[in-house]
């Protein structure tokens, strides 16, 4: 089933009230807000922080961990600026505010966030870190100052013969901001539109990432993640999921490892951020992009080594971007030890995720809310009475496995669990009498 973005997605899930509930006021509050909080959400919860979730969903587990939900869903897969920014208004008095944790779909909105004085105390990279690997010219102009390999990249025009490159909106995320670079330039768009726009030429590898948390120049990378996509329409790569954490070459991991090192010393990014990069065969590495904010990766090796992070990974964000303090390196594996200090937990388990999307229509009733939510494969659980269309994201899978290879398989057999669950769950009077009588 192709996936398909909705004119408002999830519109049933964006039009449940926000809420607020009983809190401890001792306990400090930490705003997250992205087009879907629940993931930062749980591992905040891990720190023992009182949250203030913001997104476009809020979905069962969502509203069961955080204290504070706010609707901040614009149109289509997007925030919407005006109920961005009452919501952050509005969290940002709760009491022992930290600060905002900004996920995907903030991107746009990262300059107005840091300079707006009405807003949480922004927990990321500054303006100028956030720059230096997010303004194309400035990040390619870095990688071949640092003679990293990146694909061919064009700031005007691809050449007349656009097969084979891709454009990219520099403030996208999630596969939304890449289609082929002919629909670029069918609608006249170059490097001098807002946000720029540049044309990449399609390279080969596997798309991968690491993710990593600096901190006073230096970094750690906490793991290796293949990513995971499908073809929507004209979009090409619209991101899905990922799995690991995968075990690369020594000289592969140690490459990537100076990289981050490098880039990290030049830029000052701190807190967690990722790399994109495509692995070709076992040696060849292209950089793609750095993501300056933590990523959803981070959830495979919460799962995958939970007694590396105890505390969750975002409370290691925290403190690296508040305290200038970078974790201890989980244990060195054999297969990604560096002299940058990129190394990995060996996992006890291996991780996949991925959203799931509807076959076709359907209600979600109380009965399917309920066995997703108990369900230990499941997250991102809808709401009982939300009207989920074909195509449209259900919730996402978790496959967990003692080898890599056996994931792919996992994540089938539960998406086949999920289709069941579909077909078989409907609502019976009773459950019909409990919510409506």
């Amino acid at each position: 089933m192709q996936a398909r973005l909705p004119a408002r997605p999830s519109s049933a899930r964006a039009t449940a009230r926000p809420y607020a509930r009983a809190y401890d006021i001792r306990v400090p509050f930490v705003a997250i807000a992205g087009l879907s909080a629940r993931l930062f959400t749980e591992s905040a919860a891990q720190a023992r922080l009182n949250v203030a979730a913001l997104d476009l969903f809020g979905d069962r587990d969502t509203r069961q961990r955080a204290k504070v939900w706010l609707d901040v869903g614009g149109e289509g897969l997007s925030m919407d600026r005006d109920r961005l920014f009452d919501a952050l208004a509005r969290v940002a008095r709760l009491p022992r505010m930290l600060g905002l944790i900004a996920g995907s779909g903030l991107e746009p909105f990262a300059r107005e966030l840091h300079e707006r004085t009405d807003m949480p105390r922004f927990i990321g990279n500054d303006m100028r870190a956030i720059d230096a690997v997010r303004e194309p010219g400035r990040f390619f102009a870095l990688l071949d100052e640092l003679g990293v390999e990146h694909p061919e990249v064009s700031f005007a025009r691809p050449p007349e013969d656009t097969g084979g490159w891709i454009g990219k909106r520099a403030d996208g995320c999630g596969g939304m901001h890449i289609r082929a670079a002919y629909e670029f330039v069918a609608d006249g768009s170059d490097a001098a539109a807002t946000p720029p726009i540049y044309f990449q030429r399609l390279a080969p590898g596997r798309s991968m990432s690491a993710l990593f948390i600096a901190a006073g120049g230096h970094a750690v990378i906490i793991g290796f993640a293949e990513q995971l996509t499908v073809t929507h329409g004209a979009l090409p790569f619209i991101h899905t999921g990922s799995l690991g954490p995968i075990d690369l070459p020594p000289p592969v991991a140690s490459r990537i490892g100076d990289i981050v090192q490098a880039i990290v010393a030049k830029t000052g990014l701190v807190g967690m951020n990722s790399i994109d990069f495509l692995l070709d065969g076992d040696d060849t590495i292209s950089v793609l992009e750095i993501n300056a904010r933590p990523s959803s990766t981070a959830a495979l090796y919460e799962i995958a080594s939970p007694a590396a992070w105890p505390h969750g990974l975002l409370a290691c964000h925290i403190d690296a971007c508040l305290k200038g303090r970078l974790p201890s390196p989980p244990p060195l594996a054999a297969s990604s030890a560096s002299s940058a200090s990129a190394t990995a937990a060996t996992p006890q388990r291996y991780v996949a995720q991925r959203v799931a999307f509807a076959p076709h229509s359907f209600s979600v009733t109380q009965r399917f809310s309920d066995t997703l939510f108990a369900a230990p494969w499941c997250r991102d659980v809808p709401q009982p009475g939300v009207r989920i269309a074909a195509g449209e994201p259900v919730c996402t899978l978790i496959a967990i496995a003692a080898a890599p290879a056996r994931l792919r398989d996992e994540l089938e057999r539960q998406r086949t669990r999920l289709l069941e669950l579909i077909d078989t769950c409907h609502e019976s009077h009773d459950d019909l009498h409990t919510r409506t009588g």
